[in-house]
């Protein structure tokens, strides 16, 4: 299926692994230019190559800090002066340190909302002009399940990612009808993250094999697995295209039916 945004400019945040990634390698794929950010510049350069090896448009590398302004700044003015424009904003951010609520203190909570929400706030104020100018702006942001469901001993991203959906349900209207902004709940994914979890569940002797720890990851969900990233990647991609046209301002669960929510 022909996405229709070859050619496109986009920015994804947090994208030198993990869902981030998954989504700039979607978007680069379809014959999106890409830039792609991350703070250690020796895995950005990794996944830069990694995503230009299945690409049918450009990849740069931009490092940059999520809380540090300047750098936001930076990743917008890169995406513009490489590609002419941004077409597409994919916001992605790693999850703040686990923990129960009297376990958190407010230096932590100041900082979970600087990364999570505050990001967010800046990229869209800086990339909102050149949204609205090209034909079909679009803004995806990639939160949690979380915000449809409190996961135990994470309090951070429970109460937190609320305001980036807030943010998203705003955005839908506002910037409406150039742009269109939508979100992406995750549920658990074969990231390096779970990779690692499962390696030491092996270790410890909780499995056999990593793919009997895979699979233990997969229990409760009905599709019995967790997600492949690609299959986020490409939601997001697809969010992006004007095939999604008339999909403006709403959260997506993917998170293969494990959330109760009826909503």
């Amino acid at each position: 299926m022909d996405l229709q945004i070859a050619g496109n400019a986009a920015l994804v945040t947090a994208s030198s692994s993990g869902l981030g990634k998954a989504s700039a390698t979607a978007l680069a794929r379809e014959g999106a230019n890409v830039v792609v950010n991350g703070r250690d510049e020796e895995r950005l350069a990794e996944a830069v190559a990694e995503i230009e090896s299945v690409a049918t448009g450009e990849v740069v590398a931009q490092p940059g800090d999520l809380t540090e302004p300047d750098d936001l700044a930076a990743m917008v003015e890169t995406t513009v002066s490489e590609f002419g424009g941004l077409d597409h904003l994919v916001t992605s951010a790693g999850g703040p340190p686990s923990g129960q609520f009297l376990d958190i203190d407010e230096e932590e909570w100041y900082h979970a909302y600087d990364l999570l929400v505050m990001s967010v706030v800046r990229l869209v104020h800086e990339a909102e002009e050149h949204l609205r100018a090209g034909d079909g702006g679009t803004i995806v942001t990639i939160t949690s399940r979380s915000v449809k469901e409190a996961i135990d001993n994470l309090v951070l991203s429970n109460a937190v990612r609320m305001s980036v959906i807030g943010l998203e349900k705003t955005l839908s209207t506002e910037l409406a009808p150039e742009v269109r902004a939508n979100a992406v709940l995750p549920g658990p994914h074969e990231t390096a993250r779970i990779r690692e979890l499962v390696e030491q569940a092996v270790e410890r002797g909780d499995y056999d094999t990593y793919e009997e720890g895979l699979a233990g990851w997969g229990e409760g969900i009905p599709v019995e697995r967790i997600g492949d990233p690609m299959e986020l990647g490409d939601t997001v991609a697809f969010l992006s295209s004007p095939l999604s046209g008339f999909v403006n301002g709403v959260a997506v669960p993917i998170d293969g039916g494990s959330g109760a929510s009826n909503l």
